[in-house]
């Protein structure tokens, strides 16, 4: 069974935040969003708007597009 989108792109987050050494907390404060989403979001319960994948694209340092690539979508 294909791995849904929701579950690709957080495990994406996920793998980037601990490269970068970064708590749900710190990853949260510096996209602007609360630690409840980022804890939804990698666990692939929400699905993001394209604004939310840029700010957390932005508070990782990466294009939205190397983001969206990282999880095969």
């Amino acid at each position: 069974m294909e791995e849904q989108p929701q579950a690709a792109l957080g495990a994406a987050l996920r793998e980037l935040r601990k490269e970068r050494g970064l708590s749900q907390d710190d990853f949260a404060r510096k996209a602007g969003l609360h630690r409840t989403f980022i804890s939804q979001t990698e666990r692939g319960v929400r699905n993001v708007s394209l604004s939310s994948i840029v700010r957390l694209a932005n508070a990782l340092e990466v294009d939205a597009s190397q983001l969206v690539a990282r999880a095969g979508l």
